[in-house]
Parts: C-alpha cells; sequence; structure tokens
C-alpha cells in the first residue's frame, strides 16, 4: 500500500501510512524502511526525517541491510550530509554497485570530484562500474570543472570496452565541448551511434558558444532530418542566432515552432530577446501582447527588450503593469531599471522602486544587495540628491570597490571634493583597494574644485604607491586640472611628454581652459592639433572659431565657417530634462514648442541677468 502511494507521488500520506502500521504493529521486512527513504527523499524537506528513520532502522536490526543503506546513503547524500553519507557506507558488511554508485553520486553533488574519482579507483577493486556510475563520474567533471579527469576517464571508457551507452557518449562529448576542443567535440558526436536531441543539443550549444554562424545553421539543417526539434533546441538556436544579430535564421525557426506547436514561456521569452536584439523591439511587443497568461520570464524578457534599447518610458510603464499583475521582479531587472530613472532623473519613481526593493529583496545574494545598493546610490547622485546617496552608502552592510568609487565620484560631479578626499582613507581603512576608476573620480572631483596640489599628490601617489600606471583619462583629468588653474604652458607639457598617443579629449580639455584664461598662442595649438585628430567634428570647428572671434581674428573666423558649411557640419542641439509631479519635461537647445517656453525664457533672462550682477 505504502509503495503504490509512493509511485503515485503521495509522500505525506506514506508517513501516515507507516504511522498507522506502527501502531497496529505490524512487522517490518526489509522493503519497509526502504520504501520510507524513497517518500523522504520526494518530500524535499529536511535530513531530520531521514535521521529518524536511520533511528528507527537501527532498533528494528536493519540498520546494516545492504538495501536499506544503499537507500540512506542517497538520503543523506541528497540532503548534503555526506560525511554521515559515508559513515554509513563505511560500516556496510557487503557493498554491491549501488552502493558505490550513490556513495560516489553524493561525493559529485559535494564538488569533491577528486575524491569521487579516488572512491571510483577503490570501486574497481571490489565491484566493475556501469554506465550510470560513468554518467555520474562524467558528470560531475563537466559541473565542477574536473575536465582533466573527464578526459582521464574517457580514456578507462574506451579501454574497457565502455563505449557503448548513448549517454555516456553524450556525457564525453559535454566535456569536450566545454574544454572547447573543436576537433574532439567533433570526432566524439561523429562516433556516437545514435545521436539523439541531447546530442545535437550539445554540439548546437558548442557552436553557439565559438560564435560559429556557418557550422551551427549547417548543424541545425542536419538536424532537421535525424531528430524532431525540441523546444530545448529551439531555445538554444534561437538564443544563438540573438547573439549574432542573424534575424532571417530566427524568424525561420520562430516558423518552425509556430508550426510544430512548441511555444512554451522559455522559448517565447528567447524570441521576445532574439528580436530586441535584432531592433526588431514591436515584434516583441506583438508576441508579448498575444501570450493571454504571462509568467514572470516572458515580463522579464519584455523589461529587458526596452530597457536594451533606451526607452526607458515604456519600461517604466511595464513596470507599472507588473506591479499591478502582481508578478515579481529579478535582482537584474530592478537594477536596469533604477539605472532607467538615473538616465531620465525621475527620481519620485526611483524613490518608490528603491522602496520596492527593500521590502521584496531581503532574501537577495550579498553580491546583488550590493549591486543594487549601489545602483540606488548612483540613481540618487545622477538625480541631485546627493545626501540621500550618502544616506544609502552608510547604510549598506556590505560594501566592494564600485560602491566606494561610486560615492567618491558622486561628491565630485556636484562640487563637493573635500568630502569625496575624505572617503578615500576610509576605503582604504577598510582594506578596499582602488583601481583606476577610483583614481580617475578623485583626479575629476579635484579638477572640478581646481585642488591643485591635492590632485597633483594623487597622481603621484597612483603610480609610486598603489602601483596603478596613469591611462589617457587620468592625463586628461590632470590637464583638465592644470589648465583651470591657469597653469596653461605645465598642462602643454604635460601632453607633450605623455607616452601615451594624445585623443580629442585632452586636447579639448586644454582648449577649453585656454578659452577661459584667454591664452590665445596655446589655444591656437591646441584646436589646431584637435581638428587633425577628428577634422569632421563640428564642435571643434565651433570652438576654434570662438578663439580667434575673441582675438578679434574674423577673417579667420569666416575661413572656419566656410569650411563648416562647405562640410555640412551641423551642431546636434544639446538637451535636458527634469521631473515635476511625476511627469518629466525635456527641453532642447533654441526650442521653443514648450506650452509654457515664455515664462521659461523669462526666468531664464531674470536668472542671467543675476549671475552678470554678481560678477
Amino acid at each position: 500500500m505504502m509503495k503504490a502511494h509512493v509511485d503515485f507521488g503521495l509522500s505525506n500520506e506514506v508517513l501516515f501510512l507507516y504511522k498507522r502500521m506502527r501502531e497496529l504493529d505490524v512487522g517490518h521486512d526489509t522493503f519497509t524502511l526502504p520504501i520510507i527513504n524513497t517518500a523522504v527523499l520526494s518530500l524535499k524537506s529536511d535530513v531530520v526525517l531521514g535521521q529518524m528513520v536511520h533511528s528507527v532502522s537501527i532498533r528494528l536490526g536493519f540498520g546494516l541491510e545492504q538495501y536499506f543503506c544503499n537507500t540512506m546513503i542517497e538520503v543523506y547524500a541528497k540532503y548534503g550530509w555526506v560525511r554521515y553519507a559515508r559513515k554509513v557506507f563505511d560500516e556496510m558488511l557487503h557493498r554491491d554497485l549501488v552502493s558505490w554508485t550513490s556513495m560516489i553520486c553524493g561525493v559529485v553533488f559535494e564538488g569533491n570530484v577528486s575524491g569521487a574519482l579516488e572512491l571510483f579507483n577503490k570501486m574497481r577493486l571490489e565491484v566493475e562500474p556501469n554506465s550510470v556510475t560513468l554518467i555520474v563520474m562524467l558528470q560531475g567533471c563537466y559541473a565542477f570543472d574536473g575536465l582533466i579527469e573527464g578526459t582521464q576517464l574517457h580514456c578507462y571508457i574506451i579501454k574497457n570496452g565502455l563505449l557503448v551507452d548513448g549517454s555516456v557518449q553524450n556525457s564525453i562529448l559535454r566535456i569536450y565541448s566545454k574544454l572547447g576542443c573543436v576537433k574532439e567535440v567533433e570526432t566524439s558526436f561523429t562516433d556516437i551511434d545514435k545521436r539523439d536531441v541531447i546530442s545535437w543539443n550539445t554540439l548546437i550549444s558548442f557552436y553557439s558558444l565559438k560564435g560559429d554562424v556557418e557550422q551551427l545553421a549547417e548543424s541545425c539543417n542536419k538536424m532537421y532530418s535525424e531528430v524532431a526539434l525540441s523546444s530545448e533546441t529551439l531555445t538554444l538556436l534561437i538564443s544563438a542566432f540573438a547573439k549574432m544579430g542573424n534575424l532571417m535564421e530566427g524568424e525561420k525557426l520562430h516558423s518552425y515552432s509556430i508550426k510544430a506547436g512548441l511555444c512554451d514561456d522559455i522559448l517565447l521569452a528567447s524570441l521576445m530577446d532574439f528580436y530586441a536584439k535584432c531592433g526588431e523591439l514591436r515584434n516583441s511587443v506583438q508576441l508579448f501582447e498575444a501570450i493571454p497568461c504571462r509568467s514572470s520570464i516572458t515580463w522579464n524578457a519584455m523589461m529587458s527588450g526596452h530597457i536594451q534599447h533606451g526607452y526607458f518610458d515604456d519600461a517604466i510603464n511595464l513596470f507599472r503593469r507588473m506591479q499591478s499583475a502582481g508578478v515579481q521582479l529579478p535582482a537584474g531587472i530592478l537594477g536596469s531599471l533604477v539605472d532607467a530613472c538615473s538616465h531620465l532623473g525621475a527620481l519620485q519613481l526611483g524613490k518608490e522602486i528603491h522602496g520596492y526593493l527593500i521590502r521584496n529583496l531581503f532574501y537577495s545574494s550579498e553580491e546583488e544587495n550590493i549591486h543594487l545598493g549601489t545602483s540606488v546610490l548612483n540613481m540618487y547622485v545622477r538625480c541631485g540628491i546627493i545626501s540621500l546617496a550618502r544616506v544609502c552608502f552608510d547604510r549598506m552592510p556590505q560594501k566592494d570597490n564600485i560602491t566606494w568609487t561610486s560615492m567618491i565620484e558622486g561628491y565630485g560631479i556636484h562640487g563637493l571634493a573635500i568630502e569625496a578626499l575624505q572617503l578615500f582613507p576610509q576605503m582604504l581603512v577598510e582594506r578596499i583597494i582602488p583601481n583606476r576608476v577610483t583614481f580617475l573620480s578623485l583626479l575629476s572631483a579635484c579638477s572640478h574644485s581646481g585642488l591643485i596640489r591635492e590632485g597633483c599628490e594623487l597622481f603621484f601617489s597612483m603610480k609610486w604607491i598603489f602601483g596603478i600606471e596613469p591611462d589617457l583619462d587620468h592625463y586628461t583629468c590632470m590637464v583638465d586640472l592644470l589648465g583651470r588653474s591657469g597653469k596653461l604652458k605645465e598642462a602643454l607639457a604635460m601632453i607633450v611628454k605623455m607616452v601615451i598617443v594624445a585623443d580629442s579629449r585632452i586636447w579639448g580639455a586644454l582648449v577649453a581652459s585656454c578659452r577661459v584664461h584667454g591664452d590665445r598662442k596655446i589655444g591656437e595649438f591646441a584646436a589646431q592639433r584637435l581638428l587633425e585628430v577628428e577634422p569632421d567634428n563640428v564642435g571643434y570647428h565651433t570652438v576654434l572659431s570662438n578663439i580667434q572671434a575673441c582675438a578679434g581674428k574674423w577673417e579667420t573666423v569666416e575661413e572656419v565657417r566656410k569650411i563648416m558649411h562647405e562640410k555640412e557640419l551641423r551642431k546636434t542641439p544639446g538637451w535636458s530634462y527634469i521631473e515635476e509631479k511625476m511627469k518629466n519635461y525635456f527641453f532642447v537647445s533654441g526650442d521653443r514648442s514648450h506650452e509654457q517656453s515664455e515664462e521659461i525664457y523669462e526666468i531664464l533672462g531674470h536668472l542671467s541677468r543675476k549671475i552678470q550682477e554678481f560678477g
């Protein structure tokens, strides 16, 4: 009766039946407790029930019975108590193939590939392994990167004539696919007598990771003639074509999936991701809207598509719909939504998502918590609320290098260089090692606040104390720092002495400083270098034109503007945005389309006059 309940998956009822059996004082045989262990395995609760069964077995005299011990090893191994499983195994009077395989399976599950291999060698002294034992060993080698051991097992299998089982052949194929050996993968695949869907899926995954479009398409065509494509195969292929941006091949597979009736949630999500990555977001939206019962997978795929293409408004609207539908958002999507709020300056919505994170992500991993906390911190920085960014920073229980660097950068952006510099020694006290980006943020903060002495000290310590060789970005910050402080000759000397080839950004920083300090000679020289690097950049032509105009060289100004006209160079107007009452307002330079443009320009003029009054 208990066996019948186990077969139907009614494991809880098995325990009630066993309790009734004990109450009626019915005797046990060698099958009773193994059946209870089977029920314990399927319950997926914890190891306590298994320990209780083990205790009963010892009291009733079944503790050393082979069949029971085999099931007991499986119970302990499954719940991660491998030490207890090994104790049962070592105390067994007689061990069979199942005993050895179950024990090896437990050690593999623990991730101890070398320990499993040691057991495997001991096993061969007592009993010959079968295909199940070999599959367990090979899968362990694949899962826990014991690839050298996997190739050794392959040699053993060939020598002992065991390369006849299809599952063993598929496991060997997976080992070589993870090693990235093209020749071995193709040889192993060819040697498989009866290739099934798993064989083909492994080969397709291999070519997908390699980015070999030609072989992928060829394998796909050959597969049609041998086996029926499963939804897993289609998902693999569509994901591969999404990475390669191969729209035509993906559309063929979409048609095939419709004809074959293979459209589960994972496949639909893959198709939506495929169209989004191929630039056909409309198709993704159509697929999404046509799904009657959407799962969290399809919701998240649609959200990712909007964020990938920068459609942050649509992503936010979708977030509202997800909230209404009661869908739980994963940490990655929430992090992307916070980034979207940063791009849009949507402070209120950012706060709302921050609240959602606090309420719903208490179970996240430490790494996810650090990443999300840093995203929220950056959002407050970009939205202009540096005080809230600091509150987030202080409340984070764990911080990594990116978190510290983000807070330093935030202070620098807001012109609070002293606060940024104060964080740096605190960071070192916490034993967080600074990197290139950390020093770039510190130098940028010094540059914006004119802290020339502190900036030069940081630049020196970066190379000679922390062993980080400055790159072009660091030199650009130093040139900007020296230029803003009026040390234009020193800034030019730094560019000239650099080992790295100067780009447009570093010359642009020098030109901007020359314009502020009215140094026409260095300004003209830097502007010419700037145009040599990027001759078609309209902004740089405009800068040169303005420098010449300040010097009264109107003929040269006219010549520059003539070149701009001949090359049809037009400057893209700048734009900005603000959030007011949960609505975003966008402003383009020179635009008067806004309904309140008259009032806006009147206030702007008033502010300009006030600035001039205060010098």
